[in-house]
């Protein structure tokens, strides 16, 4: 054990923009290219590192988060840091940037705690599963049809067992790419479909039953996930076999709750790098069990398997095509997803992550 009682002596954010392999859209959105935001907070001669993915304010805000609440602190104290924090930003809002901010920040403090330590994340908070399987994620409406059937043949050679294809940009044309997809994986491999709200309630309804027909197992955000009762409504009259999942934008444990209480969900997504960081997935495993009801983690898949591998109910993690590919980029540690699951090394103290900076430094925003 290295801590000796020292303070948090330096916090510093940094931000990554990385170009996307290919033109990228989805229901509601298109991007050619990724930011990730990252953190690295130091103490006792260690640091610990965070990050999550959005818009490079997050980095000057959390800047601020940090003189403020995370500074000469002790670095073992993440509830008192962690609720510092939530205080902090009440006049500034605290979703949106204000929670991507802290997400870094407390991910950041558990792998410098776990760092200081000697242990891994995982080993600090406890298995509950050695490993958590995942789905591959991709399949963008900007992909031709020959684009989606190689990715995604691609991840069932590697062992995948379930895919998921964006859907919503054109719902004339989402069925023959459903039927499309389902033929490159074969009759063996489940399918997910994610609108990301691109749908009115009725075009859900209707798809779900086409869907069906192609044994879709998952259907994401058929609705904006703010119209709960919706989200119901679909639920009720989905397909028997298809689950309908939401969340991923939720930020805080009010909102997943209102998401259980309304019924509008079969599995609830967390995001650690939304929903206030560690702490903040935690708080909301503990919510949904509450209900009876499984989680999925919304990308971020290097640091997910880490918290996830706490959560017995955690049913899998989003394998997402851009995350996969940046963190394989700019991190030494990574660790890909081996016949459809992924396993932390706990031989590596914390997260097991150092920032290849060399690499990075062409893509600093």
């Amino acid at each position: 054990m290295r801590y000796s009682g020292d303070r948090i002596r330096s916090v510093n954010f940094s931000a990554f923009t990385v170009p996307t392999d290919a033109p990228e859209a989805d229901g509601t959105f298109a991007w050619n290219s990724t930011t990730l935001v990252l953190v690295e907070i130091s103490a006792a001669n260690e640091a610990g590192v965070g990050y999550t993915y959005g818009n490079g304010a997050v980095a000057s805000f959390g800047h601020h988060l940090a003189q403020t609440c995370v500074l000469n602190q002790s670095p073992f104290d993440i509830p008192m840091l962690h609720a510092s924090m939530l205080r902090a930003v009440r006049n500034d809002g605290s979703r949106g940037i204000a929670a991507m901010a802290i997400s870094a920040l407390d991910i950041a403090l558990w792998d410098l705690k776990a760092r200081l330590l000697e242990t891994s994340v995982t080993q600090l908070l406890g298995r509950a599963q050695a490993s958590i399987p995942v789905y591959g994620s991709g399949g963008f409406t900007s992909y031709t049809n020959a684009q989606l059937t190689k990715q995604f043949s691609g991840w069932a050679a590697q062992g995948i067992g379930m895919m998921k294809m964006k859907v919503g940009s054109d719902s004339s044309t989402d069925p023959a790419r459903v039927k499309a997809a389902r033929k490159a994986i074969g009759s063996s491999n489940q399918l997910f479909v994610d609108a990301n709200g691109a749908y009115t309630g009725k075009q859900a309804l209707a798809l779900a039953d086409i869907f069906a027909e192609q044994s879709v197992t998952w259907f994401e955000e058929p609705v904006s996930s703010d119209h709960l009762e919706t989200l119901h409504l679909i639920r009720e009259r989905a397909p028997a076999g298809m689950a309908i999942a939401a969340g991923e934008y939720g930020y805080d444990s009010f909102y997943f709750r209102r998401m259980l209480q309304a019924g509008a969900v079969d599995v609830l997504q967390l995001d650690a790098t939304r929903c206030c960081g560690f702490t903040g997935f935690l708080e909301g495993a503990a919510i949904a069990a509450s209900f009876g009801t499984p989680l999925s983690a919304h990308c971020a898949p290097t640091l997910h398997m880490h918290v996830g591998c706490a959560v017995p109910t955690l049913k899998h993690i989003e394998y997402f095509h851009d995350h996969v590919r940046i963190e394989q980029m700019l991190f030494d540690g990574f660790i890909a997803q081996k016949n459809g699951s992924l396993t932390p090394d706990s031989s590596r103290s914390g997260l097991g992550l150092t920032l290849k900076r060399k690499d990075a430094e062409r893509y600093a925003a």
